[in-house]
């Protein structure tokens, strides 16, 4: 039987595992661009955080909206200095892709940077970032476990709220939809791609942070997570922010559990082969089911097996 500190840490995990998922589906449904940049979005969370910890004082938690709204500001800089550019060229959705790989390489390289700053100038040991220490206990359990699913539920409500019942969140749905008729309604599209980037990197900004609370972190961290993102991202369907967040919660718990249960079954060496579950996951959607969990139409599904009549 699983400790229950394992599921905990994997809650926590996965919650935000979610919220990482839901910037990259955000970012593709509004520009149909794969960010691969996602992967130091979320490092540069991480040393926020850990720099703001070290150097100001407090808790990680205090921090988690400057992450948001640092690395949304990272999200509005690559749009403006690369995405909206090549949008306006017409560029193809692979030439996209591959500049967001050359963006992710250039801001790899600040956070090597960042790293040695904060080692030289602060004597903080800034090449492996450990948060775990600086939570605390809630109901007998680390406290991420428990805030890191309310802050899914709770950006769940708010984007719901504001895609639906704001002006803006109506001209983002239809521009997402149809971008020359919502540029005919007048919806100027450069503002809603520009405001999907900055929202999509401030939830990784926000992923991030609240991964340091349960692994780990290096330079590299945001590389080592992102098959996990873009296999949450897939599985829960590449058009549904809502679907996204449930393949994260789902990879996460997975791929954090499933690893260890495999490690008492056949033993420890499985361990580095963890990004291995994601990529099954992964595979499994594109060659089964390509729409993901939020093209399912669970109400059928349901009457099929009889959960409802």
């Amino acid at each position: 039987m699983l400790p229950v500190i394992a599921i905990a840490k994997a809650v926590s995990y996965a919650s935000s595992l979610a919220l990482m998922a839901a910037g990259i589906t955000l970012i593709y449904m509004c520009t149909r661009t794969f960010n691969f940049a996602h992967a130091t979005f979320v490092t540069w969370a991480f040393y926020i955080v850990f720099a703001l910890v070290f150097i100001a004082g407090g808790n990680p938690y205090m921090y988690l909206p400057v992450a948001f709204i640092f690395v949304g500001f990272l999200g509005v800089l690559v749009y403006l200095l690369v995405i909206g550019p090549l949008l306006r060229r017409n560029a193809s959705p692979i030439t996209l892709m591959m500049s967001t790989l050359g963006v992710d390489l250039v801001f790899l390289s600040f956070i090597q940077m960042f790293a040695d700053y904060l080692t030289r100038t602060y004597k903080l040991y800034a090449r492996r970032i450990v948060l775990e220490t600086y939570d605390f206990s809630l109901l007998g359990v680390p406290a991420s476990a428990v805030i890191s699913p309310i802050i899914v539920v709770s950006t769940i409500a708010a984007l719901h709220l504001f895609l639906a019942r704001t002006k803006f969140g109506t001209a983002m749905r239809a521009t997402i939809e149809n971008p020359n008729l919502a540029s005919i309604l007048g919806i100027n599209p450069n503002i809603i791609y520009l405001a999907s980037w900055l929202i999509g990197g401030g939830l990784a900004g926000l992923g991030g942070a609240l991964a340091s609370l349960s692994i780990a972190g290096d330079p590299t961290v945001g590389n080592s997570m992102v098959v996990s993102m873009f296999a949450s991202s897939i599985v829960g369907g590449l058009y549904s922010i809502n679907g996204s967040m449930l393949g994260g919660l789902l990879i996460g718990m997975s791929e954090y559990l499933g690893i260890l249960i495999l490690s008492g079954i056949v033993g420890g060496w499985i361990l580095p082969y963890r990004p291995v579950i994601p990529l099954i996951a992964m595979a499994v959607t594109l060659l089964v089911y390509p729409k993901g969990l939020a093209g399912i139409n669970w109400p059928r599904l349901l009457y099929r097996i009889g959960v409802i009549k």
